[in-house]
């Protein structure tokens, strides 16, 4: 086997094992946001493809035109509906969007292609979507019928996640951000001018978001449902 000398490591070891990326593995290399930070490498292989050794996790694909060929981004937010559900599908989908690497034609054929949970999806998706946290807890909130806004700007404070209502600021942070401890204290100063307007800040990081969300439930409800994110409450 031949590689050309910038080809990517997944690439090359997905190939190895007879196929291509897929999946999340596949939406990474498109670009794409995905909820975890590592995963097992996923290969794409065709109907009557021979895999080589053992791969982590593997998508036999009837679309696949080639061996070896990287699957378009409709095929891999479909693998992603498939292997990982609709809360990693509407993350990646919505990172498509706000990309453009997704045209309207390739949203019809996603919504023929999947089923009833992503065509929800389809529907709810934006393409202003900064990022996939944002993504999770707006989709996690929609049933709430709450209005909730993202890339909010605030006087004094600057760009927000989140604004729930009138007045409750949601702030989302991502592993690679706010973790020294100058991101911090501007972090509180940020929330320190909220509150002189008014507003109620609650921050989550990545962990909790992704793998403690009812922790970050009960915290939103609890304001919620005192009004806190009533302008008038």
């Amino acid at each position: 086997m031949y590689a050309d000398a910038d080809t990517c490591e997944p690439m090359i070891r997905a190939a190895l094992l007879g196929g291509s990326p897929a999946c999340v593995t596949a939406a990474r290399h498109h670009g794409l946001w995905v909820l975890t930070a590592s995963e097992p490498l996923h290969i794409r292989l065709r109907p009557h493809g021979h895999r080589h050794g053992t791969a982590d996790v593997d998508h036999w694909d009837h679309d696949a035109r080639d061996a070896f060929g990287l699957p378009p981004v409709t095929q891999t937010l479909r693998q992603i509906l498939r292997c990982r559900g609709v809360e990693d599908f509407v993350v990646a989908l919505e990172s498509a969007l706000h990309q453009k690497k997704i045209r309207p034609a390739d949203l019809a054929w996603l919504e023929e292609n999947t089923n009833k949970q992503a065509r929800e999806a389809i529907a709810f998706a934006r393409h202003d979507a900064e990022s996939g946290l944002e993504t999770l807890v707006r989709w996690r909130l929609r049933g709430w019928g709450i209005d909730v806004r993202t890339q909010q700007d605030i006087v004094s404070v600057g760009r927000v996640d989140l604004v729930i209502g009138e007045r409750l600021i949601v702030e989302v942070d991502g592993v690679e951000n706010h973790a020294g401890a100058d991101h911090r204290h501007r972090d509180l100063v940020r929330d320190a001018h909220a509150a002189a307007w008014g507003f109620v800040t609650l921050r989550f990081d990545y962990a909790m978001v992704v793998h403690d969300w009812p922790t970050v439930k009960l915290a939103i409800r609890a304001h919620v449902d005192r009004g806190l994110h009533l302008a008038n409450p």
